[in-house]
């Protein structure tokens, strides 16, 4: 019996998240990330009135899109979805020309500052090459980031959508990009209302974590 190829997906608990950004930390360290730029954000949301104020904590990257409306925007055809379910953006092929930020409903991409070119979370791929999870996945301390095989009914990710399937939800899955990434928690721990100020067409703020800041910038 042929054992089938891997195909990496992640589920997201806001159930679990401390906001502790140790994820953000993990991926600069591991990938070298250039400061002002991020691959991993974890983003803050206040709601409520007083005395009954809260402060939800909503960790974004990039979603693997099945319909990734960058690779469909890039003009030179850098970046591609593979079988394994990431998509990669091949950095000697990138034409710098910026369309597939302006066409990433999460703000996922950036333009790297020194090589200049485009850049977002691939899943650490060197790392998988090397039966290592993903740096974010491993720094978490809350076990926030399920990472895995969902093609292995027995992986983290695949025993996380069999305990919670119908809680998880996709980011704006009304945008047909049919994300790869799901989260427990939106409506309820996150509300709906940090989702819809998620950057739209353009790169998280590099010094803004208060989401409620960016509508007026």
């Amino acid at each position: 019996m042929t054992t089938p190829s891997p195909h990496w997906q992640m589920a997201v608990d806001l159930e679990r998240c401390i906001g502790c950004h140790a994820c953000s930390v993990a991926c600069k360290v591991e990938n070298d990330i250039e400061l002002g730029v991020f691959r991993t954000r974890v983003l803050y949301h206040d709601h409520g009135a007083f005395p009954e104020t809260r402060r939800s904590f909503l960790p974004t990257l990039c979603m693997q899109c099945a319909d990734a409306p960058c690779m469909t925007a890039c003009p030179s055809g850098a970046i591609s979805r593979q079988e394994d379910g990431i998509v990669r953006i091949a950095p000697d092929t990138c034409d710098k020309w910026e369309s597939c930020i302006k066409t990433c409903p999460y703000g996922a991409l950036h333009i790297d500052p020194v090589q200049k070119i485009a850049d977002k979370c691939d899943f650490c791929s060197h790392r998988l090459e090397q039966s290592m999870a993903p740096a974010c996945v491993e720094a978490c301390p809350a076990d926030v980031l399920i990472f895995g095989d969902i093609n292995d009914d027995q992986s983290p990710v695949s025993r996380f959508y069999q305990r919670h399937g119908s809680e998880l939800k996709g980011l704006r899955v009304e945008r047909g990009t049919r994300p790869q990434v799901c989260y427990r928690g939106v409506g309820t721990v996150v509300p709906q209302a940090a989702v819809d100020k998620l950057p739209d067409g353009r790169a998280h703020d590099p010094v803004d974590y208060e989401i409620d800041q960016w509508a007026s910038r």
